[in-house]
């Protein structure tokens, strides 16, 4: 714009400047901490789903395998992961049984051990009596 007849420079003043750096950064910390939020989130993501499906293979095991004993029993599962496993019979009938199972796989992260339990119940022969 001219003053006077004189034209004066068109720009941004330093607080200007220095106004919209600051905004720039706020907003470029924001948007970092999501993007580290969301990473976050999907190794906690991921870590459940490999606990999840490693407790329903010792499940499966339990259910379709030989008769279980009753009682608790726990192990290193690899990859940072152990198991743990108890086996309860509540109930009885003429030659079967009902047991109660219980399978948990454990993990430690940044944020302490997390676990997963997977339960299940089982119908089997019942044990035979010692003579």
């Amino acid at each position: 714009m001219a003053r006077d007849g004189l034209e004066t420079d068109a720009g941004f003043t330093l607080l200007e400047v220095l106004v919209a750096a600051a905004i720039a950064a706020l907003a470029l910390a924001v948007l970092f901490q999501g993007a580290i939020s969301g990473v976050q989130t999907a190794r906690v993501a991921d870590h459940v789903q490999e606990a999840v499906s490693r407790a329903r293979s010792r499940l499966a095991v339990l259910e379709h395998g030989a008769p279980p004993l009753p009682g608790d029993q726990s192990g290193d599962d690899g990859g940072g992961f152990h198991w743990r496993s108890r086996v309860t019979q509540v109930g009885f009938g003429t030659g079967v049984a009902l047991y109660d199972l219980a399978v948990a796989e454990s993990w430690t992260t940044d944020g302490g051990t997390r676990e997963v339990v997977l339960h299940g119940r089982l119908v089997a022969p019942a044990p035979r009596e010692a003579p």
